[in-house]
């Protein structure tokens, strides 16, 4: 390609180059030429008869001569004019020369041809340009469909923590490597399989195991890829990417974030006629239009399953939905095993304990935690990953980096201190309540401190008792800076837990069932299509049935707010002994704060030790804002 490229430049200048010397030959040429003064046949006859004409050159019917005041002229004479005699008679001086012959030279004819030599140049590279720009023009209407090769292919064994999507999609696997086994017992395949689940879940990973595992081509392409601004080009991407899908089946045909195109139609602008719907329209046609044979299966993905058109669900086009969550703790050991496959281990290395430590995190989630690691590990002049750089990079993609350039006066580092010694006291005594994990006073993210909590194992669901806990632990900052300091000087940072009790306490009573009004839902989740995101609606209700609900709210908010107060109040001794030694270590796990609560000592040597390793090591970030 770059030797095509290389020749048809040199080409281009070579020919520039080319007409450059013509014109400049010309030009010196017509320079050096004599410039005569072009005369009539009358002009010249009156010059010869006044006496003005000095001497003349006579070739055949034209004529050159110089007039007596040194000026060079040419004229044109008609056949039989009888110029010789005038000239004899009026004294000039005479001369004759025979027509120069024209001799035929390759110089002259390509001189003669140099015009048209150009033109057909100039033409065909015009041609070449108008050839590449309607060879664009006409494939704008193509597919964008990426065929991955097998180069690029990858196994159920490169994807790892869903094990029951992995079996459920296998009988595909089997179908598209010996069709014939279900056609003999009068089986179909299910033409469209539907991957639902959170972002970075291993949609898109798992949909390329398929197409690896049997060995078939795998054509790629994202929704967004489908709509342009043109109406009708998206209806005809989709049917050229079938009909490049037909020619090399069986094979597979993902689509990424389907809820670009597959929205509910009636919601746009344009009714039945936007370009979203109409694409819409051919990608259902084309589905429906499946041969039973064909060997060609529909993969598509999105978070947004609420979203889509009922049309698109229906059995006979994504016959299949695959639910795809998040990890759980086994899944998330065996992620972690295969994201540190290439990763230079420590023999301290425990997975099993990062993975309980990582609930809620995805397959990205973990993947970004080990590279995080690496990286910690590679600032930190580590030939090896080790343990405590996959709990710093666990820390920082939970809490966010430490910003320990941030400054904080003392004043504000014992207000911090209390606020986070406040839900560390309140959680350790209450029910049903996750077991204390770290509590730190270095600012990471956009918080000046953090209290960590983590469940001992995965939760699928929370009982009342729990919720009711989490509530009091969350106003547990802002009691334990009245207690402290006063009701006038508490501060902003309790702004999120209140947000997020209120939350919580809203969804209790409202969707819940969980306060004295009974199990009603008095709000219901509804899709907002045109907006595309989903939203809380309050049900139409009388307005004292509203003034019920919000005051069921406050109940519960209350009544959390002073369990609050009389678990921290009993308990101040422990509140102080907390806020003294995160003022003076800023870091302490669930463990050192039981130690500490209880009067005895940490092992303080070891403490900072540790402590002024991590700030040798560990490069602060300054660019957090604040």
């Amino acid at each position: 390609m770059q030797k095509r490229k290389f020749g048809k430049n040199f080409g281009i200048w070579l020919l520039l180059f080319f007409i450059l010397a013509v014109v400049a030959n010309y030009t010196y040429t017509n320079d050096k030429a004599v410039k005569y003064q072009e005369l009539n046949y009358s002009q010249f006859v009156a010059k010869t008869q006044a006496g003005e004409i000095q001497s003349a050159t006579i070739q055949g019917q034209d004529v050159f001569g110089k007039t007596k005041d040194g000026k060079d002229f040419k004229t044109y004479i008609p056949q039989d004019a009888g110029v010789v005699p005038l000239l004899s008679e009026n004294k000039v001086e005479l001369k004759a020369e025979p027509v120069p012959e024209k001799d035929g030279s390759w110089g002259e004819i390509l001189l003669a041809w140099l015009p048209m030599i150009l033109f057909l140049g100039f033409w065909i590279i015009m041609m070449k340009q108008m050839a590449a720009s309607n060879g664009k023009a006409l494939s704008f209407g193509k597919s964008k469909a990426r065929l991955l090769t097998g180069k690029d292919s990858i196994t159920f064994k490169d994807v790892a923590g869903i094990e029951e999507a992995k079996q459920e999609l296998q009988e595909i696997v089997d179908f598209l490597k010996a069709p014939a086994k279900f056609q003999s017992l009068g089986g179909k395949i299910p033409k469209g399989v539907l991957l639902v689940g959170p972002p970075g879940t291993g949609k898109t990973l798992l949909a390329k195991a398929i197409a690896g595992e049997a060995g078939v081509p795998f054509y790629s392409i994202s929704g967004s890829d489908f709509v342009e601004m043109f109406v009708g080009v998206g209806a005809s991407r989709v049917r050229d990417m079938f009909e490049q899908a037909k020619k090399t089946s069986p094979c597979i045909v993902f689509v990424d974030e389907i809820d670009a195109v597959g929205r509910h139609r009636g919601a746009g602008l344009g009714g039945g006629n936007d370009e979203r719907e109409q694409t819409l329209n051919q990608l259902l046609v084309e589905m429906d239009g499946f041969e039973t044979n064909c060997g060609i299966i529909l993969i598509a993905a999105t978070n947004r399953p609420d979203v889509l058109d009922p049309a698109l669900l229906r059995p006979g086009r994504f016959d299949r939905q695959v639910v795809v969550n998040n990890p759980d703790v086994k899944g998330r050991e065996e992620i972690l095993r295969v994201h540190v496959r290439k990763v230079p281990l420590a023999p301290d290395i425990q997975l099993d304990i990062l993975a309980r430590g990582t609930p809620g995190f995805s397959g990205a989630d973990l993947a970004n935690l080990v590279n995080e690691a690496a990286l910690l590990a590679a600032r930190r002049n580590q030939t090896m990953v080790t343990m405590q750089d996959l709990e710093d990079a666990k820390d920082k993609v939970m809490m966010g980096t430490e910003r320990r350039s941030l400054m904080m006066d003392d004043k504000e580092k014992k207000m911090t201190a209390y606020h986070e010694a406040g839900h560390a006291i309140v959680s350790l005594h209450l029910p049903e309540s996750d077991p204390l994990h770290k509590v730190t006073i270095i600012p990471r993210g956009r918080a000046l401190g953090v209290t960590m909590q983590l469940p001992e194992k995965d939760k699928y669901s929370q009982s009342k008792t729990y919720l009711k806990s989490r509530l009091s632990i969350l106003f547990a900052g802002r009691v334990a800076e009245e207690m402290i300091f006063g009701k006038d000087k508490v501060s902003t940072g309790a702004s999120n837990d209140i947000q997020v009790a209120t939350t919580i306490a809203r969804k209790m009573v409202s969707e819940w069932g969980m306060s004295p009004l009974g199990p009603i839902a008095f709000e219901e989740p509804e899709s907002d299509v045109f907006l595309g995101y989903s939203i809380a609606k309050r049900k139409n209700m009388a307005d004292q049935t509203a003034l019920q609900v919000d005051k069921a709210i406050a109940g519960l908010i209350q009544d959390a707010y002073k369990r609050t107060q009389n678990i921290l109040r009993t308990n101040k001794r422990e509140l102080d002994l907390l806020a003294k030694g995160l003022i003076e270590y800023e870091t302490l796990s669930g463990d050192e704060i039981r130690t500490l609560i209880k009067g005895k000592k940490i092992r303080q040597e070891e403490k900072k030790t540790k402590a002024h390793h991590k700030a040798r090591t560990t490069v602060p970030d300054v660019a957090e804002k604040g």
